[in-house]
C-alpha cells in the first residue's frame, strides 16, 4: 500500500516512492529504501545510489525496482545520494543477476558483488585525506564549523577512517558533511573509494590564444626571448610540433607536457612561460587502452575450402537454432571464422562478446583482434586495474565498445544489444567459478544472457565438453565440424615413452627419458622451439625424510607443503601458508631430507643443466602474478627469444606459436589416475590441446608423452586423434553410473572448526536429503581429498538430479529447506554450508 506524506496542515500532499536496492553483501534479497523528493527524477532502475545499511555501513547499491510499497518488517531509510546521472546497469543485467542467484543457489548480493567492478563500489571502510591541491588560505570556500573540525583533524592526521570522523564530529550522520567537503575539493576519499572510477588524464600545454590571433604578438615574443635561450628552445620545440602559422586550429589540441620536458628542455622554463601567460596548461581525458589501429578496417580472411564450408554450415544452422558447436581441430582456423562472424554482427549494429577461458589466451588473441577491430574493441579481465575495468564497463554502456573480449566475468557487462556470443575453448574448466560465490559457469550463463537478448551463441573447441557434444548430438545445438588444419598442416605425431622400462634400465636423467632429451636436442639444433608440459607448479610436490618418512604438512590444511626452490620456501597452495625448509627432520633429527616428485620449477632447473646454452622460461601461476607477465613471456616466445618454455595447463589455452615443432608431456599418469569422474575427458582434452601447439604451420609436429601405463586405452585414442571414440566410451560409463550429461550434480560442502560437529552435521543433512529427495540421489557424506583447509574441517555430500522427469526448481527448494534446517539447529552453531550447482 502506497504511503502519503503530509504537509504542515496534515493534509495529503504527495505519494512516497520507494526503491528496491541490490547491495553487494551476502543477503538474499533487495532492501527497500525511501526516495527523497529531491531525487525522485534521478532514481531509476539501474542507478547507482549510496545508502546506509545497518548502523554504520555506507554502501553502493543498484536500483532494481521503483514502487510505492513500504517494507513491512522495518522502517525504510532514505537513499542518501544518486552517484551518476545515468543508469550504470541495464534491466537485462539485473534480470541476469536474479537468474544466477536462483540457479546457482546463492544470494543476489553475492552475485552483484561479483558483477559490479570494485571501482563502482563504495564502502564504509573508506578513509579520507586532504586533497593534494587544497589550499586552506585561498579563501575560495567557506567552511562550516563541522567541516573545520574535520579539516583541522586532517592537519594533524594524514588520514581519518569513517569511524574516526564520527568520533571527531560526535554525530552518526557524517555523509552530508563529507559530500560537502568533496564538492569543495577539500578532501579525497580513498581505499575502497579510491577504486571508484576516475578517468585517466594527461597534462597538456598550448600557446595562449592571443598569440594565435595576432601574429605580431608572436613575433614580439621571439624578440623578448632572445636573451632567454632556454625559454626560446621551449617555444621553438612547440612550434616545430604544432605549426600554428599554417594550422592554427591544431593549437587547440596542444601538446603533451611530458613530451616537451622529455625533449631535454627546461621544466622550469616551461613553468615560467605558463606563469607569464605564454602557454596555458589543461588536462585531456584519454583512454587507458592503447588502440593503435583505430583506422584499420576489418580485413576479410582468406578462407580455405574447409573454412568456407564450415562458415556456410554455421550460417545455415543459425537460421534454425540459437546455439551452435564448432568442433574444429587444433590449428584448423576457428579464429578466422570468429572474426568473420564478429564483423558481420558489428556491421549489422549488434554487440559481440568473445569469451576466453584465461588471461593467458587473451594476451595473444587481443593483439590479433585489435589489428582488425581497433577502437571498437574493449578487453575485460582481472589483471586490469579497477579503473581500467570501469572504463570498459562505461565503454560498453556508452556504445564506445561494441565488441568485448574477456574472461568469465565479462558476462556481467552492461550489454543492451547483443547479437553474438562466442565461447572459445568452451570445454575449459576456467569458465567455472569455484570460490567465492556465485559459483557460476560462464558458458552456461552466456547462453542465458544470449536468450535475454535473442542473440546467437557459438561454442568452439577442438575437444568439446561431453555435455556440449551430447546436446549437439541430441539436436539441441547445431553441430559444425572443421577437421582440416589451415594451410594444409598436419596433426602432430605422437610418441609414447615407457618410463618404467627406462627406469629399470637406469637411463632416466632426473625426470627426463633419453628419447625426450634427444628430441629436445634435435629441435634446438634445428633452431626450433620446444614446449615442456607438467601440470604441477613448484619445485617438488613435497619433501620427505629418508629415515622416518616425515613430510612437512600445512598447519591449517590437511595437505603437504610444496617446495619452491627459487624462493627457498615451503608453501601451501590452499591457504597460502609459507615457511622456510628445515635443515634436519624435526621428528628424528636426520639430515637426510629429499624432494619427491617434480613440478615446473624443478623441470626448468634440470633443463638448464642439460642445455646450458638454451634460453629457458617458465609459465605457471608463480611466474605470472604481475599484470604484464603473461604478455612478456608469450611475446619473448613468439619472437624466438625463448628456446624452451616449461609450463602448466596455461600452455593448453589455444596459443599459436609458429616456431614450435616439438612438445614434451611429463607425468601423464597422474592426470589419468586423478580421482574425478572427468579424469579421462580432462586428460584427453589437456594432452590434445597442448599437443596442438606443435607443428602449426606446414610442418608435422612431434609430441612425446612419458608414461608408465603405455598400454592404457586412453593413449590409443589420444595418439589416434579419436575424440569421437573417447566421447562414446565415456558416455556409456556416465549413463551407467549416473553422471553428467544425464544428471545435474550439486555438491554440498560443510565446514566447521570442530571435526565431530562437521561430521555429525553432514550425517544429519544426509538423512534429511534422503527423506526429501530419495536415497538414490544422494552420495556421501565423505571426507574430500583435502579434508581440512584454513583450520576448517570439511565434509561433502553429492546430490544427483536427473535432467528429465525431475522439477529442478522444486528439488532445489527442498535442498535449500534441508540446509536451512541444519544452519538454524543450535547444536550445529558455526557450521558453514556451501552449495555448488553443476559442480564439475
Amino acid at each position: 500500500m502506497a504511503q502519503l506524506e503530509l504537509n504542515n496542515e496534515g493534509t495529503s500532499e504527495r505519494k512516497t516512492f520507494f526503491a528496491s536496492i541490490l547491495l553487494p553483501v551476502p543477503i538474499p534479497k533487495a532492501f527497500t529504501y525511501r526516495i527523497p523528493k529531491a531525487l525522485e527524477s534521478s532514481v531509476v532502475v539501474g542507478s547507482r545510489v549510496i545508502v546506509q545499511f545497518g548502523r554504520k555501513k555506507i554502501l553502493t547499491g543498484i536500483v532494481a525496482d521503483r514502487h510505492e510499497t513500504p517494507p513491512e518488517a522495518y522502517e525504510a531509510k532514505y537513499i542518501l545520494e544518486v552517484l551518476d546521472g545515468y543508469p550504470v546497469m541495464t534491466s537485462l543485467q539485473i534480470k541476469l543477476l536474479y537468474w544466477v542467484a536462483e540457479y546457482y543457489m546463492c544470494t543476489i548480493g553475492e552475485v552483484l558483488n561479483a558483477a559490479l567492478p570494485s571501482g563502482l563500489k563504495l564502502s564504509s571502510q573508506s578513509s579520507i585525506q586532504l586533497h593534494p591541491d587544497f589550499d586552506a588560505e585561498s579563501g575560495d570556500h567557506q567552511f562550516s564549523e563541522k567541516e573545520e573540525l574535520i579539516l583541522n583533524a586532517l592537519k594533524h592526521r594524514i588520514t581519518l577512517t569513517y569511524d574516526e570522523v564520527t568520533a571527531v564530529l560526535q554525530q552518526k550522520s557524517i555523509y552530508p558533511i563529507l559530500k560537502s567537503l568533496l564538492t569543495k575539493d577539500a578532501i579525497l576519499i580513498f581505499e575502497k573509494v579510491k577504486e571508484k572510477f576516475k578517468p585517466k588524464k594527461i597534462g597538456k600545454v598550448r600557446l595562449a590564444q592571443s598569440f594565435i590571433e595576432d601574429n605580431s604578438l608572436l613575433e614580439g615574443l621571439f624578440e623578448k626571448l632572445e636573451k632567454k635561450p632556454r625559454q626560446l628552445e621551449v617555444l621553438l620545440k612547440y612550434l616545430q610540433e604544432v605549426p600554428v602559422y599554417h594550422h592554427p586550429e591544431k593549437n587547440i589540441a596542444g601538446l603533451n607536457k611530458k613530451s616537451l620536458i622529455a625533449a631535454n628542455l627546461s621544466p622550469s622554463s616551461l613553468k615560467t612561460m605558463v606563469k607569464n601567460g605564454v602557454f596555458e596548461t589543461f588536462d585531456e581525458i584519454v583512454s587507458r587502452f592503447d588502440h593503435n589501429n583505430t583506422d584499420t578496417a576489418p580485413i576479410p580472411a582468406e578462407f580455405s575450402p574447409a573454412q568456407n564450408q564450415a562458415m556456410g554450415e554455421l550460417m545455415e544452422v543459425f537460421t534454425k537454432k540459437d546455439i551452435a558447436l564448432l568442433h574444429g581441430i587444433t590449428g584448423s582456423g576457428k579464429t578466422e571464422i570468429y572474426i568473420n562472424l564478429i564483423t558481420k554482427n558489428l556491421e549489422n549494429g549488434n554487440q559481440v562478446l568473445y569469451l576466453l577461458p584465461e588471461i593467458a589466451l587473451t594476451t595473444q588473441i587481443v593483439k590479433r583482434l585489435m589489428k582488425v577491430f581497433g577502437s571498437q574493441m574493449g578487453v575485460f579481465h582481472s589483471k586490469y586495474s579497477d579503473n581500467e575495468r570501469v572504463e570498459v564497463w562505461n565503454g560498453v554502456l556508452s556504445g564506445k565498445f561494441s565488441f568485448v573480449v574477456g574472461v568469465r566475468s565479462s558476462v556481467f557487462l552492461p550489454f543492451d544489444n547483443l547479437g553474438l556470443i562466442i565461447v572459445d575453448e568452451e570445454h575449459d574448466n576456467s569458465y567455472k567459478q569455484f570460490d567465492p560465490a556465485p559459483r557460476y559457469h560462464a558458458r552456461d550463463v552466456a547462453m542465458v544472457l544470449a536468450g535475454f537478448h535473442h542473440a546467437k551463441v557459438l561454442l568452439g573447441s577442438a575437444t568439446p565438453s561431453l555435455e556440449s557434444y551430447y546436446l549437439a548430438s541430441q539436436d539441441k545445438y547445431g553441430l559444425v565440424k572443421l577437421d582440416q588444419r589451415f594451410g594444409g598442416g598436419k596433426l602432430p605425431a605422437f610418441k609414447l615413452i615407457n618410463v618404467l622400462k627406462e627406469r629399470k634400465k637406469k637411463t632416466m636423467r632426473e625426470d627426463f627419458s633419453p628419447q625426450l632429451l634427444e628430441a629436445i636436442k634435435q629441435a634446438l639444433q634445428s633452431q626450433e622451439q620446444v614446449i615442456i608440459f607438467q601440470n604441477r607448479r613448484g619445485y617438488a610436490p613435497y619433501i620427505t625424510c629418508e629415515e622416518c618418512n616425515w613430510i612437512p604438512k600445512c598447519e591449517s590444511c590437511a595437505v603437504s607443503l610444496t617446495y619452491h626452490m627459487y624462493i627457498n620456501q615451503l608453501r601451501c597452495h590452499y591457504c597460502g601458508h609459507q615457511e622456510k625448509p628445515v635443515a634436519a627432520c624435526p621428528a628424528c633429527g636426520s639430515t637426510k631430507l629429499k624432494t619427491m616428485g617434480f613440478g615446473t620449477e624443478k623441470l626448468e632447473e634440470d633443463l638448464k643443466s642439460f642445455f646450458p646454452e638454451a634460453t629457458i622460461r617458465r609459465m605457471d601461476l608463480d611466474t605470472t602474478r604481475s599484470k604484464y607477465s603473461y604478455q612478456n613471456i608469450i611475446d619473448d616466445f613468439e619472437k624466438g627469444d625463448t628456446d624452451i618454455l616449461v609450463g602448466t595447463q596455461m600452455l593448453s589455452k589455444g596459443l599459436d606459436f609458429g616456431g614450435v615443432n616439438m612438445v614434451g608431456i611429463l607425468d601423464a599418469d597422474r592426470m589419468i589416475n586423478f580421482p574425478d569422474f572427468r579424469s579421462t575427458e580432462k586428460t584427453f582434452q589437456l594432452i590434445t590441446q597442448v599437443s596442438g601447439r606443435a607443428g602449426r604451420r606446414n610442418k608435422t609436429g612431434e609430441v612425446y608423452i612419458q608414461t608408465s601405463q603405455i598400454d592404457h586405452p586412453l593413449f590409443q585414442k589420444i595418439t589416434g586423434h579419436q575424440y569421437l571414440q573417447m566421447y562414446k566410451d565415456e558416455l556409456v560409463e556416465r549413463e551407467k553410473y549416473k553422471y553428467p550429461p544425464f544428471v545435474r550434480l550439486i555438491k554440498i560442502t560443510l565446514k566447521h572448526p570442530q571435526k565431530p560437529i562437521c561430521h555429525k552435521a553432514s550425517r544429519y543433512l544426509h538423512n534429511l536429503l534422503k527423506s526429501n529427495l530419495g536415497a538414490s540421489r544422494i552420495l556421501g557424506p565423505n571426507e574430500p581429498l583435502i579434508s581440512k583447509i584454513r583450520n576448517l574441517y570439511l565434509m561433502e555430500i553429492m546430490v544427483k538430479i536427473e535432467r528429465s522427469k525431475v522439477n529442478l526448481k522444486n528439488a532445489k527448494k527442498a535442498l535449500r529447506d534441508c540446509i536451512t534446517a541444519i544452519e538454524t539447529d543450535r547444536q550445529f552453531k558455526g557450521i558453514r554450508i556451501i552449495v555448488d550447482v553443476d559442480s564439475y
